[in-house]
């Protein structure tokens, strides 16, 4: 899918801005292109969604540092290929690394304020109906809606419950939200 250069940059600059649906607009487009880069490297589609997500997580905690000079693909690509490199270490190294109490306590803010097309069409659902769709996730995906929708847990309480970073939990959020609107609108056809 070709994108337009001009709509890009302005989608980027109003995720530099904060803008939610900016976000959403990104992750959306530019998902498949990471996921299946660490696909092709991981061959583990377990392992691929979650550097996926944290490569989304950091790039959105980055996205300051962003040249709009640079191909946006190829900056998640990079971003994603260091975050690969990283856990291959981590397994390789017998070191535990320790992050300091003021690393755990950093809050990263994305504005999640306005409901979107997903949390409208995740709201008119009937409960029963909705919690067989949600069955339809994968577990992890599962988890985080629960912990969200119905036990009303903010992000931090679902970061510190999940044991993972503010960032990594909006990502996997809006990947969930994004899925399950998909498995309603399949039904719905």
């Amino acid at each position: 899918m070709e994108i337009n250069p001009d709509e890009l940059l302005e989608k980027i600059t109003e995720a530099k801005k904060g803008n939610q649906s900016a976000f959403n607009y990104l992750l959306d487009r530019y998902w498949n292109d990471v996921y299946g880069f660490q696909l092709k490297k991981t061959k583990n589609e377990y392992e691929a969604e979650d550097i996926t997500i944290q490569t989304f997580s950091k790039a959105f905690n980055k996205i300051d540092s962003f040249d709009e000079n640079y191909s946006f693909t190829t900056w998640l690509i990079a971003i994603s290929k260091n975050i690969h490199i990283d856990q291959i270490r981590k397994k390789n190294s017998s070191i535990s690394s320790k992050t300091s109490v003021q690393d755990e306590n950093r809050v990263y803010e994305i504005a999640d304020e306005t409901p979107s097309i997903e949390d409208k069409l995740i709201k008119e659902q009937h409960l029963e109906q909705l919690l067989a769709d949600i069955k339809q996730l994968k577990p992890h995906y599962q988890e985080v809606i629960n912990l969200r929708f119905f036990q009303e847990k903010s992000y931090k309480e679902i970061a510190n419950s999940l044991d993972e970073p503010m960032n990594n939990v909006k990502v996997k959020l809006l990947r969930a939200k994004k899925l399950l609107a998909e498995i309603i609108e399949a039904r719905k056809s």
